[in-house]
Order: structure tokens, then C-alpha cells, then sequence
């Protein structure tokens, strides 16, 4: 008896230690189907959702206090008064109910100024600020001009995870370009929500930056409701390594002679993943409406994987809708055409990619954040 009480004391005195060290560990490994598309399509498409493995959810969130803030003249109110997201689409159950109950850094930024002026919010996600959970509110308000920055950085020796939700309300007659810039490290996962509402006249212009973690998912839902609305998304992705992005882009078009504009130009090398999903719907009262998306990719390998979805629905007369998607390894005669100009092959690969990247990149007004923006493509790329 006293050999079977032993054995049975230290079993559960080693079992007991295995909770405990469970719940010392500050993430957990989980799966996670998110991103669906706004209408399925077949199974054997692979695209309809995404399911990332083995991602670390943090168990416990403490506040986020690696964030530096810059109001250049702009005159804002800045509080911490946001409004629980209920996204029309967004990731998913699990990123929305973790957004709305979990957040560790809250935002509600205003803008009122007719003069465009600037506003940076930096987050640098370090060993001590490894979890950032956002709800950011923006509200463009009548006839103001602005511009806003949000850059994301991490040490590069640790596993962050990011799980972002911004939602931008852009009044009549306004003027609101965002610019978004994913840097951080190849550990890492992001996770962003972005969802916006356009009223009459108004124009939203938004720069996404991709070019950081092992998994980095993206939903970006546009309301375009106002007469004349104008909505402009431009993005730049690079995926290397293992890595996978997906990008799931969906705009409803409802005002009279409203307008989206996709542009998505990115390049994949090794055995880096990519789903692109772009959605244009004209509703019922978008007459004269218009709607383009273009999705570009440069395979640097034969191993990368690029899989693209483009979809326009309608249910009104009397619109314009354009999609087109393509993507290829750059050519052997363009390439040897610049390598017979002195480049090396990789610094050739770098120079064609970035003029692809250009036409986006000229679309942002600030020198140094274009240079910023190479120096990162430059890293990325080698």
C-alpha cells in the first residue's frame, strides 16, 4: 500500500506541476480559421478562409506603453473613448471579441482641420511590449485634410503578435489619407481589421505597407455610402521564407457615382504563401458608380505560392467594374538586359521589383517615409 500511495502522490504532484507550468507560459498554441470570403466559391479553390497553425495567443495582456505619438500642428482631439467594433465582415468571432474585451492601447482620434497636417502613431513592440491589441477610431470630420501614420515595429528577438481593428469615418467633403506600415519581425503574427465609412464627396486615400510577420492577415471592408464618395487603396506586399499573407479586400459601392480604386503590387521568394481576395460590390443606387482592382505578383522562387481571387457583384445598371489579377517570375531578357548594365542578379531582382513597387510608392507625398519604406523593401529582399 505505502508503494502504491507513493507512486499515486508523485503522479499527481507531477501533474499538478504541469498545470502550473501552463499557466506560467504567457501564450498558447491555437488554430485559427479566419479572413472568409465574402461569398464562398468552391472548396478546391483553398481560398475561401484562412486556418493559421500553431499561432501563440497571449494569455495574459498587459497595458501597451511602447507607443510615441507626433500631432504635427494638427488640430485633433485624441481620447480613449472607443465605441465596441461590430465589423460588417472582419477576421472573425475571435479577433473581434478579443479587440472589443482585451484591448491594451485605445484610440479615438479627431480631425477637424481644413489645413492638411500630419499624425504619427508609432507602436515598437519589444520583450516588454511583446502584445499589442488595438481599437483605433478615426473620424475625418466635414471638409478636414489630414494624414495619418501607423507604424509598427519589433525587436527582431522576440515573437510578437499584433491583432489591430481601425475604423475610419470619413464626413462630407473630407480629405484622409492613412498610411499603414507593417515592420515587424519575421516571428511575428498580424492580424488587422480595417473598415471604413465614406460620405458625400468625401475621399479616402489608404497606403498599406505589408512587409512584416510570419503570418500576416489583413480584412479591409469599405462602406462607400456618399454621392461621389472616393475610396483609393494601394498596397505593397513581400513575403519570404515561410511566410503567409492574406488579403481579403471588400468594398460595397452605394453612393451615385461613387468610386473604389485597388492597387495591390507585391512579390513572394522562397516558399512564402499569399491569398489575395478582392471584392467589389455595386448596390442597388450606385448609378454611374465605378470600380477597378489590379493584384500584381513577382514569384522570386519556384517555390512561393500565389493564389488571387478577384469578384465583382452587382445588382445595379449603369456602373463600371474592372478586375485583373497576374502573376509571374520576372523575365530572363529584362533580366539580363539590367545585369548587362553592371547589376549583380540580386541587386538586378531588387531594382525590378521596386520599379513595380514605384507606382505606388510615388503616390506618397513625405520623402522620408518613401525612403524608410526602400530601406525596409531593400531588407526584406535580401
Amino acid at each position: 500500500m505505502d508503494s502504491n500511495f507513493k507512486t499515486l502522490h508523485k503522479s499527481i504532484s507531477n501533474l499538478l506541476m504541469c498545470y502550473q507550468n501552463l499557466n506560467r507560459k504567457e501564450s498558447i498554441m491555437s488554430i485559427l480559421k479566419i479572413n472568409e470570403t465574402p461569398v464562398r466559391t468552391s472548396k478546391s479553390f483553398n481560398i475561401n478562409n484562412m486556418e493559421l497553425k500553431s499561432v501563440e495567443i497571449p494569455k495574459k495582456i498587459d497595458d501597451f506603453t511602447n507607443v510615441s505619438i507626433s500631432d504635427l500642428g494638427m488640430k485633433t482631439e485624441l481620447n480613449k473613448d472607443v465605441t465596441e467594433i461590430c465589423p460588417k465582415f472582419g477576421l472573425g468571432d475571435f479577433c473581434t471579441k478579443q479587440t472589443n474585451n482585451n484591448s491594451n492601447y485605445k484610440a479615438n482620434i479627431t480631425i477637424n482641420n481644413k489645413m492638411e497636417k500630419k499624425f504619427e502613431i508609432e507602436f515598437l513592440l519589444n520583450s516588454e511590449n511583446k502584445y499589442l491589441i488595438e481599437n483605433i477610431e478615426i473620424n475625418a470630420m466635414e471638409q478636414s485634410k489630414s494624414t495619418i501614420v501607423l507604424k509598427y515595429q519589433s525587436d527582431n528577438d522576440i515573437t510578437a503578435y499584433h491583432n489591430g481593428s481601425i475604423r475610419v469615418n470619413a464626413k462630407e467633403g473630407s480629405v484622409t489619407n492613412i498610411i499603414i506600415l507593417n515592420f515587424l519581425n519575421k516571428q511575428s503574427t498580424n492580424l488587422f481589421c480595417l473598415e471604413n465609412s465614406i460620405d458625400d464627396n468625401a475621399k479616402l486615400n489608404y497606403f498599406i505597407i505589408d512587409l512584416g510577420g510570419k503570418n500576416s492577415i489583413t480584412n479591409y471592408y469599405s462602406n462607400i455610402i456618399g454621392k461621389n464618395a472616393d475610396n483609393q487603396l494601394n498596397a505593397i506586399y513581400i513575403g519570404k521564407d515561410e511566410e503567409v499573407i492574406d488579403l481579403n479586400y471588400i468594398a460595397e459601392l452605394c453612393g451615385e457615382k461613387s468610386n473604389i480604386n485597388i492597387e495591390v503590387q507585391g512579390a513572394l521568394k522562397d516558399k512564402a504563401i499569399k491569398h489575395f481576395k478582392g471584392t467589389i460590390d455595386f448596390k442597388r443606387g450606385c448609378k454611374k458608380a465605378t470600380g477597378n482592382e489590379n493584384e500584381n505578383c513577382m514569384l522570386l522562387s519556384d517555390s512561393a505560392k500565389s493564389l488571387a481571387l478577384p469578384m465583382l457583384l452587382c445588382s445595379e445598371e449603369d456602373v463600371e467594374g474592372n478586375h485583373s489579377t497576374s502573376s509571374g517570375k520576372i523575365g530572363d531578357k529584362e533580366l539580363f538586359y539590367i545585369m548587362s548594365r553592371g547589376f549583380e542578379k540580386k541587386e538586378a531582382i531588387k531594382l525590378m521589383v521596386k520599379a513595380k513597387f514605384n507606382q505606388i510608392l510615388e503616390k506618397i507625398n513625405d520623402e522620408a517615409i518613401r525612403n524608410h519604406i526602400v530601406y525596409e523593401i531593400n531588407n526584406r529582399l535580401d
